[in-house]
């Protein structure tokens, strides 16, 4: 059983594609190469979260693309921001993103974080992110797929 296993590793094919532009172009030169990213949490469904957690694991593996979350956002390079902003979450974000050393870089990843998703208009939210921050990227989906995520984390950083 467990050779089958072995072997099929062996014979399996690569998960993400080949980036639509050259290899080494940034979306930003000062981000190139490596990327520390602080996920930010401001009132999604958890689904984006689980498609975060697999693009990190060892089967889409951002990792070997220089991604990184990080425990805090002073040793971050920027933010991962998912779900639409609530409004006890509003002040929470200001601060973390005002913790997180400049040049720094936002990324809005599934559908709530770049237009409010199902959860637009709803009694409890702030406003979409874009009105609240500047976004550099945005991964559309509800929930995006784990490789959508690493293809745009990839274009950041340009490997």
């Amino acid at each position: 059983m467990w050779r089958r296993s072995i072997l099929r590793s062996f014979f399996a094919h690569r998960v993400t594609e080949e980036l639509p532009r050259e290899a080494g172009q940034a979306l930003d030169p000062r981000f190139r190469g490596s990327l520390q990213l602080r996920h930010v949490d401001t009132g999604s469904c958890n689904g984006c979260e689980l498609e975060i957690a697999s693009a990190m694991a060892p089967h889409y593996d951002a990792g070997r693309y220089g991604v990184r979350l990080v425990a805090s956002p002073r040793h971050g390079d920027g933010l991962l921001v998912t779900g639409v902003v609530t409004k006890n979450m509003s002040v929470p974000l200001a601060k973390t993103l005002e913790a997180t050393p400049k040049p720094r870089i936002v990324v809005a990843c599934g559908d709530c974080a770049i237009n409010g998703g199902v959860f637009a208009g709803a009694y409890g939210i702030e406003a979409n992110l874009d009105e609240l921050v500047e976004v550099d990227v945005r991964i559309p989906g509800c929930p995006p797929h784990p490789a959508a995520i690493v293809g745009a984390l990839r274009g950041i950083t340009g490997r």
